[in-house]
């Protein structure tokens, strides 16, 4: 009797195991990280692969218990075990073993299908219309990414998957020909979407953001960058219906102003990031609001924003401040702003890692004296075409912020060696942009590659003191030499990119093959003065000038003390021969109308071409294919719509990227761009280091 009357205890036992299991929609992922990047990671669109429904009668009971333990796993189990197998022939195969693995296995393999060609979507359209299937595989699509097609992308391309109801994350970057009819039919009854990226959409117009407000309420991320039919009157009512709101991008979103930017202030207190480039509409105002109401706020990025001066941080509430958890500020090209201005950021923002300044052409010393409090907080620092700066205020730069990666000095023309000396000791700098600091010589060149003179002879030492520079920007720094930068080349194993256009010391044939192309928009002129090289040119530059010979100049010691004390010796060092004297009738090469751009167009050899090597992953799922199945049997016609985990669902963000796979999110290239994702360990590469003082 005792058995008998234990059966019921473990039926309602198990039971209740697996009833509570079937109430969780979220297996694969804990609740939602502020440090989740939308469209970023992998995979996180399993977060809505929730357990199949399989209610137990005593009959279904009895046959489970004679089976093996592992066929009776509850199903979040199953769906946690599957999510973490990396190939989809894996997938395929558990699909295979029984029906109930099939429908824990099917989601994983259609929540993000594959749609980077067309064969891909007609066999996605075709099994969603299906009269005869075994899943409702428009349910199980979570992710939709149709940017790799982009401009072939029309309305009726996205009428085919308007049945999909469940998408949570929708990227449709560069899909220029869609307009409101296919994207109203597609959002409207979606109450399950997440992220959307509609960013250079010219034909989008209020009335698609306006059905996104009043369905999509768990909206958190909205990418709308270069939608210039969109208003105030759409953007305020997606502020005010969507409270979840934490990344918001309005770049070059030419109606917006201060009307649409304090209701998103007003009511989204969970902003994370906003991006608001090229905005002429927008004032001062608003973004005293955003950084006093959103005080989560960590990236806040208003570049080319005329109207904005002094007053959108000198009127912050003293009760307001301090933002402890802004990261990231770029303030490109808003010229208005002083020196008070950035005294005041630093009091209120003291944690700030990213400062962009560049273009801010009022700028003196003295808010670079400023800057100096934010100390270890500082990573990057960008103070291009700032031409009011000074060694003096470089070099307090340079001791007291240690922790700099990546500075950008472009068109500062009164930086000397003395402060790029002094930069040299900065033990994380990465990259460094000098672009037409045309006083440098190859004193300062030999200080970075040296790691401030710290390259010794041991190879122990040696080891722990090689320089961390990957990309050195030296264009139009016309007194370098040869010797200079092969000193550079030698003493920094990890250089990735030398930029030297227009440096007439490697104007020459035999070392310009090692160059990359030039932009296809260069006009001739542009073309005779490119000279950059990069990935393995920089390698091929380093061994054939090493093949060459030695530099045939005098050496001396660049440092006779022991600092560390272990009696190490350092190593001797070119000299480099002094600049030549100023003379009004000398015609330095800077000067020279060979090296001048005859169309007052400098050139922008950084700008225009990001740091792709040519070594994109390649898609190598498995594809779309038909499965047919005997399980336990019956015959199953499975569908089966697959992307890799590896896809192209990255972020990088900046105002008009080409972004093919991939949603324009956080920062790429172009002019002052941003890159790695939602810039949480942000560099921007590739900024506006040619263009005109």
């Amino acid at each position: 009797m005792a058995p008998n009357l234990d059966r019921p205890r473990r039926q309602r036992r198990l039971s209740n195991v697996t009833n509570s299991s079937f109430s969780s929609t979220s297996p694969e992922r804990e609740v939602d990280d502020d440090n989740d990047s939308f469209m970023l990671q992998a995979n996180d669109s399993q977060s809505s692969v929730a357990a199949s429904l399989d209610l137990m009668d005593g009959a279904n009971f009895e046959e489970r218990c004679r089976l093996a333990p592992v066929y009776r796993l509850p199903a979040e189990l199953l769906i946690s075990i599957f999510g973490r197998l990396a190939s989809t022939k894996d997938l395929m195969s558990c699909m295979l073993v029984s029906k109930d693995w099939a429908r824990n296995s099917v989601a994983l393999l259609w929540h993000r299908p594959q749609t980077n060609n067309w064969a891909s979507i007609h066999s996605v359209v075709k099994s969603i219309r299906k009269t005869e299937r075994f899943f409702a595989y428009q349910d199980l699509v979570k992710r939709l990414n149709l940017s790799t097609l982009a401009s072939q992308v029309s309305d009726g391309t996205l009428m085919g998957l308007t049945a999909c109801k469940r998408i949570e994350r929708l990227t449709l970057t560069n899909c220029a020909k869609l307009t409101d009819l296919s994207l109203t039919s597609l959002i409207h009854g979606n109450r399950s979407l997440i992220a959307l990226d509609v960013s250079q959409l010219d034909q989008l117009t209020d009335r698609t953001l306006e059905l996104v407000a009043r369905n999509c309420v768990r909206l958190q991320g909205l990418n709308m960058t270069g939608c210039r039919r969109l208003t105030d009157q759409s953007l305020m009512l997606i502020a005010q219906n969507c409270r979840q709101l934490k990344r918001l991008k309005c770049n070059s979103c030419s109606q917006l102003t201060d009307v649409s930017m304090l209701s998103v202030a007003q009511n989204s207190s969970h902003l994370l990031e906003i991006d608001l480039y090229d905005l002429p509409l927008l004032e001062s105002e608003s973004i005293t609001a955003l950084l006093t109401q959103c005080r989560q706020l960590r990236e806040l990025r208003l570049a080319r924003c005329p109207l904005i001066t002094d007053q959108a941080f000198l009127h912050i509430p003293p009760k307001a401040a301090p933002f402890e958890a802004l990261r990231i500020l770029d303030l490109t090209d808003c010229q208005e702003l002083t020196d008070k201005t950035i005294d005041k950021i630093v009091q209120t923002c003291p944690k700030l890692r990213n400062l962009i300044l560049a273009k801010c052409r009022q700028l003196t010393d003295r808010a670079v004296w400023a800057i100096t409090k934010l100390g270890r907080n500082l990573h990057y620092i960008h103070l291009g075409h700032c031409a009011r700066i000074t060694d003096a205020s470089i070099i307090a730069l340079a001791k007291s912020c240690t922790r700099i990666r990546y500075i950008d000095l472009a068109c500062c023309s009164n930086l000397t060696d003395q402060s790029i000396t002094q930069l040299a000791n900065l033990p994380k700098l990465k990259r460094v942009g000098l672009v037409k600091c045309a006083a440098i010589t190859d004193r300062s060149i030999h200080a970075l590659a040296t790691y401030g003179g710290r390259v010794m002879q041991k190879p122990r030492d040696r080891q722990h003191n090689v320089s961390a520079l990957e990309r050195v920007h030296l264009s139009y720094c016309t007194l370098l030499t040869l010797d200079g930068i092969h000193t550079l080349l030698n003493n920094c194993p990890r250089l990735t990119h030398l930029s030297l256009t227009g440096v007439q010391a490697f104007l020459r044939d035999d070392l310009t093959v090692f160059c990359r192309e030039a932009p296809a928009e260069f006009n001739d002129h542009q073309r005779e003065v490119f000279c950059v090289f990069s990935g393995n040119g920089v390698s091929r530059l380093r061994e054939y000038l090493n093949r060459a010979g030695g530099t045939g100049l005098e050496t001396g010691m660049v440092n006779d003390s022991d600092d560390d004390g272990d009696n190490a010796t350092l190593r001797n060092l070119p000299i480099p021969p002094p600049p030549p004297p100023h003379h009004p009738n000398l015609v330095h090469t800077w000067h020279n109308p060979a090296f001048h751009n005859h169309n007052d167009q400098d050139i922008e050899d950084e700008d225009m071409e990001d740091d792709n090597d040519g070594t994109d992953t390649p898609n190598d799922g498995i594809g779309i294919g038909i499965i047919d199945a005997a399980v336990h049997g019956h015959m199953l016609n499975l569908d089966v719509h697959s992307t890799p985990n590896n896809d192209a669902d990255q972020m990088i963000s900046g105002p008009a990227q080409q972004n093919h796979g991939g949603a324009l999110w956080a920062g790429g290239s172009g002019e002052a761009q941003h890159v790695t994702g939602m810039m949480s360990a942000a560099m921007l590469d590739d900024v506006e280091e040619g263009t005109p003082q």
